[in-house]
């Protein structure tokens, strides 16, 4: 599996010719991580993890495109896109389907707390394969499963540094890569991940960076 790091909280994943697309936002280069893409997957509604209009036009350029949403965002989407809404799927916690040919397991429910006057939506953490997890906003972290793979909000107004090490010592998975990273300028985002690193690493896990654009074969 080829994994792709896009800005943001967007990556793209490619196996045996299929593409699987998790949360385009509008801080990501859309464009370019939809490009032929089979299947999108949407952790919640929020525009730096989902570019509507972006997804739209996807939608309507290719009706074998199919989105997998939390039922607000799909629920959005149909009425965006009316004449695509037999392409979009509504997703709840617990889950198991299939997108673009890879096998999908959803966690969580609900987006992490950012304060008790901004209300709380959903979110849905996607494991891909059995291996890939992408957690969307929230630390949820995924039962009865060995992840291979990490997705690590570095950073967010929602979290803290003690709370992302945490998440990544909680998963213990073997490698992780950052996303959520758009907030942060060179410095604080080297600061961030070489505490990620540091301590992860006494927990198993090899944290590395990888720049917009750069794809790792898992």
């Amino acid at each position: 599996m080829k994994l792709t790091k896009y800005r943001h909280a967007c990556v793209r994943l490619e196996k045996d010719g299929h593409v699987l697309v998790i949360d385009p936002g509008i801080f990501s280069e859309t464009e370019a991580a939809l490009a032929g893409a089979d299947a999108i997957l949407v952790t919640h509604e929020h525009p730096d993890h989902f570019d509507s209009e972006a997804v739209a036009s996807a939608l309507a350029a290719n009706t074998d495109l199919v989105v997998h949403a939390p039922a607000g965002v799909a629920a959005a989407l149909r009425k965006t896109a009316p004449e695509a809404a037999d392409q979009v799927n509504d997703v709840e916690p617990g889950s198991a389907f299939s997108a673009a040919e890879f096998a999908i397991r959803s966690f969580g429910s609900q987006h992490a707390l950012i304060h008790p006057q901004v209300p709380v939506v959903a979110n849905i953490g996607f494991l891909v394969d059995g291996t890939v997890y992408h957690p969307g906003d929230s630390f949820t972290v995924p039962d009865g499963v060995q992840v291979q793979t990490l997705l690590v909000p570095i950073h967010a107004p929602w979290s803290k540094t003690a709370e992302v090490i945490d998440f990544v010592i909680s998963v213990r998975a073997p490698k992780a890569f950052q996303i959520h990273d758009a907030l942060l300028n060179e410095q604080g985002l080297s600061f961030s991940e070489g505490h990620v690193a540091r301590i992860g690493a006494n927990y198993g896990t090899d944290f590395r960076h990888l720049a917009p654009g750069e794809s790792v074969q898992l």
